[in-house]
């Protein structure tokens, strides 16, 4: 199965003063740096969806994408042009702030999708939905564009009109955490 990534850095950072959280160190290397790292066997693409510092990223390696709506949107603005440029039939967005997730993220989440026959996959921790962490098919970028010309921003309403599978990931919630504060970061790096 071909898979386009999809790294979503495009927010605003306000919980971490306003950085650009996908370019805040992490063990000496920025918190993206570590999403490309483990998201790239997985994947047959890498797009970053950023609206800062656009060559900053487009430095490491991979084509940056930018929200076509404006006002920094979400996470769905970013899939939304993620899907739009996705040279593959399957859609998988991740955080930028999450350097830990699984290795066996994509190959779980497509076992998923494809056994339930689902639109959308994404992955979850005990009663906790990772709706970010979301594989889907490409297919969908029409319904995605009437849910955001509606006014419609919130991945979970969005994919609660859709056939979506959650797929448990419990041995490893570690994996999932995002980083939105510097607090946040420092126990990371000291847990690691």
């Amino acid at each position: 199965m071909s898979i386009t990534g999809i790294i979503l850095a495009g927010g605003q950072g306000r919980r971490m003063g306003g950085a650009d959280k996908g370019l805040v160190e992490f063990l000496g290397k920025p918190l993206v740096s570590h999403v490309i790292q483990r998201l790239t066997p997985q994947v047959d693409e890498i797009l970053v969806s950023a609206n800062r510092e656009i060559e900053t990223y487009a430095a490491l390696g991979h084509p940056v994408i930018s929200d076509a709506i404006e006002g920094f949107a979400g996470p769905l603005a970013g899939l939304h042009m993620g899907m739009t440029e996705a040279r593959h039939p399957y859609v998988l967005t991740v955080p930028c702030d999450t350097p830990l997730l699984p290795m066996s993220l994509v190959e779980r989440l497509m076992r998923g999708l494809t056994h339930c026959d689902a639109d959308v996959a994404i992955a979850k921790t005990g009663i906790q939905a990772h709706p970010v962490f979301c594989l889907c098919r490409k297919t969908l970028l029409p319904h995605l564009e009437a849910y955001l010309q509606s006014g419609g921003r919130k991945f979970g309403d969005w994919y609660s009109t859709l056939d979506v599978t959650e797929i448990l990931f419990n041995e490893a919630p570690q994996a999932f955490i995002n980083i939105n504060t510097r607090e946040e970061l420092l126990c990371l790096e000291q847990a690691a």
